[in-house]
């Protein structure tokens, strides 16, 4: 007779197991695609301090409007990922063709306000060099938003079927693309006029249609997905189902615009402190975003194997995936701290020539933000790893107001205290971030606690 702890044992290497298979594709896909900010950054850095600080400005720009719309999506994700659980076919195909047309509903608002961000720029201080050139760089990206949305619908219904291999396939394809783009358009290479700023955007925008068009071509025709025909028979749109999706998918739009904004107003904040102070940001904020992309990589695994134990209504499951997600996040953001740690100056000399003159008070300003960041790593993993299983069990209201308390209520009036009243600039912005990732990480803790105890259990399944 098998003993109950064997049973554990044989279930946790299972859950493992499933959660590796999912999470390694999934962490090397984000990995993958955040190298294209990094190949940015390193670009930019070699075109000057001003198209470095225009850039980082354009970047987190696109990233924060990009977020918060494709964000309403991704709710597609848990959802699909309930209907795989308790094997619904035709629910999958359902909520999947609607979120395509959410996609489409979603990326119309946000090239409009793309189109029209100048002049906000102005009013927020911003130097009027830089705005030009953010600016030429926001009006050639916006036109990508159209099949970045159309991907993350894809994507999320995907990986909620446990197929993640190709949006790996699919994004390091995409990324060495955008790369070879961006140095080619950039810099003026192979007979093609050197564009500088514009020509980054420009690789960018064509590798996200490349990449839907990869991902669309996969869904219709390789037989793992083909049989759910989810392009098959789009329709029209039908308001009820688009409802289910925007009630767990707003929040999270909400949610993601709400965190890159908190993090934009970070960078505007540093832009008056000046150029230098803005470069110094960027350089590190760059490093970081790498290094992130592991535990929203395992974030993503997390909402897709929490909501097939919730479509099953097995608590256990879902606490167990929890568990595996918090460990595996746990020993990664430790690497990525002591990294930071250990070798700042290596981590900044990729970005700008750490002997020059001309740089020195950009990396006397990043060395010790690289320092704050390495601090509070592990947290900010985290929050992120607990988000992804409250997102699993379709609990994405709650998260989003705890996320407004800790970063805009903690953080950001912590941060500008200590950085304008307190006199201590960029470090004391930094330190305010961290405040504020702290400050979420407990929040969603216990969020979690009050769901996935075992005394809660009517509450997910009343």
């Amino acid at each position: 007779m098998t003993s109950p702890i064997t049973i554990r044992q044989n279930s946790l290497r299972s859950e493992v197991q499933e959660f590796f298979n999912l999470a390694v594709p999934l962490i090397s896909a984000q990995v993958a695609q955040s190298a294209t900010g990094f190949a940015d950054t390193i670009m930019m850095g070699r075109m000057g301090p001003e198209v470095l600080a225009a850039g980082g400005l354009a970047a987190i720009i696109y990233i924060v409007i990009m977020t918060a719309f494709t964000g309403v999506v991704m709710g597609v994700s848990p959802l699909v990922a309930a209907a795989y659980g308790a094997e619904q076919k035709g629910r999958i195909q359902q909520v999947a063709r609607q979120g395509l047309w959410l996609a489409l509903l979603v990326a119309i608002p946000a090239m409009m306000l793309t189109g029209h961000l100048d002049v906000w720029m102005l009013r927020a201080g911003q130097d009027p060099i830089v705005v030009e050139l953010t600016d030429t760089y926001l009006d050639i990206i916006l036109w990508s938003f159209l099949p970045v949305a159309g991907f993350t619908a894809l994507r999320s219904t995907v990986s909620a079927l446990s197929q993640a291999k190709p949006i790996m396939v699919t994004i390091v394809v995409g990324t060495l693309f955008n790369i070879l783009g961006n140095y080619v358009l950039g810099f003026g290479k192979l007979g093609f006029p050197a564009l500088g700023l514009s020509g980054l955007a420009w690789a960018t925008m064509l590798a996200w249609w490349g990449m839907f068009i990869a991902l669309a071509l996969y869904v219709r025709l390789h037989p793992a997905v083909r049989n759910y025909q989810i392009l098959n028979n789009l329709r029209w749109p039908r308001l009820q189902l688009l409802k289910q999706l925007a009630w767990v998918g707003v929040p999270i739009g909400i949610f993601s615009g709400l965190e890159s904004g908190f993090f934009l107003t970070i960078m505007l904040l540093m832009g008056r402190l000046g150029t230098d102070a803005l470069a110094a940001h960027q350089v590190v904020l760059q490093t970081i975003v790498v290094v992130f992309m592991v535990p929203l990589g395992i974030s993503f695994a997390t909402t897709v194997r929490v909501g097939q134990w919730f479509g099953k209504r097995d608590l256990a499951g879902m606490q167990q995936a929890t568990w595996v997600s918090m460990g595996l996040t746990t020993v990664s953001m430790i690497v990525g701290s002591l990294a930071f740690l250990l070798f700042p100056k290596q981590l900044i000399g990729i970005y700008l020539d750490v002997n020059s003159p001309e740089n020195a008070n950009i990396v006397a300003l990043a060395m010790p933000l690289l320092t704050i960041a390495a601090i509070t790593m592990v947290l900010d993993g985290l929050q992120k790893a607990m988000y992804g299983a409250l997102q699993g069990v379709q609990d994405t209201r709650m998260p989003m107001v705890l996320n407004v308390l800790g970063f805009w209520g903690v953080g950001l009036s912590v941060g500008y205290g200590l950085g304008f009243n307190l006199g201590l600039g960029s470090r004391g912005l930094w330190i305010g971030q961290s405040v504020a990732i702290a400050t979420v990480a407990i929040l969603f803790g216990w969020r979690l606690y009050q769901l996935l105890g075992r005394q809660k259990q009517h509450a997910l399944f009343p």
